[in-house]
């Protein structure tokens, strides 16, 4: 056992970082919430915080307030628009994935699972854990069943997900393929930029939570058992 004073260091050194960490998070958390509902900026004034205003994508939707077309790694120095379409394209898969999986995750640990079972064992949906665990570890789904799941994902891409020419696609990650509608084509285009800067938003908010989450859940053995806003403990 270490000294009454090294394990007081310790506890408040452990609740620095944790207070820390809590900070930053919300910190993220506000900037994509207030992010998601700013108007798309389709000029090229460039803010104080503006990394590339020089760039020819800085009236791109998604560049907007406070950031600009934020680039400091210069990733698209020297792209040309076909080039920048890919990487939206995939930025929007990944926003869409990871809404879904931060969904799953708020869904599964409030204890809402698919009836029945997960296979012919009489194994329950429900038995098996959240979040990682369910992926990795001693009691995560068999790879048989995991290896459905990436079989399916993968028919999905090449199936559906995916921009087929000449099928009345208006933009980047429009999917519909001449499929569904669901009411966008009685939008107007203003209310269509909008609906699409905050589904950009959302996912990019989405993806550094469901990544926060997976962390978090990885540390918790560690002595950082937070209670997190609306997962609560992992």
């Amino acid at each position: 056992w270490a000294p009454t004073s090294q394990r007081n260091t310790h506890f408040f050194t452990v609740n620095k970082q944790y207070l820390i960490m809590k900070t930053v998070a919300a910190i993220i958390a506000l900037a994509g919430s207030a992010a998601a509902f700013a108007p798309a900026q389709n000029g090229k004034a460039a803010t104080a915080l503006n990394a590339r205003a020089d760039s020819p994508f800085v009236g791109e939707l998604g560049a907007q307030a406070p950031l600009g077309f934020f680039d400091p790694l210069n990733v698209c120095e020297g792209f040309d628009q076909a080039q920048f379409d890919r990487l939206r394209e995939v930025e929007i898969k990944h926003g869409r994935i990871a809404q879904l999986a931060f969904l799953g995750q708020i869904v599964t640990r409030a204890g809402i699972h698919l009836p029945g079972n997960i296979d012919y064992a009489g194994n329950a949906f429900d038995s098996f854990p959240n979040g990682v665990a369910a992926l990795i570890g001693p009691d995560s789904i068999p790879f048989e069943g995991q290896g459905q799941i990436i079989a399916f994902i993968g028919w999905l891409e090449i199936a559906f997900m995916r921009d087929v020419p000449g099928t009345g696609n208006e933009h980047v990650g429009d999917f519909r393929n001449g499929y569904i509608d669901f009411g966008w084509d009685d939008f107007d285009e203003e209310t269509k930029l909008q609906k699409r800067a905050i589904e950009l938003n959302n996912g990019r908010a989405a993806m550094f939570g469901i990544l926060g989450l997976m962390v978090h859940e990885e540390i918790v053995p560690l002595g950082y058992d937070a209670d997190l806003p609306i997962i609560g403990h992992l």
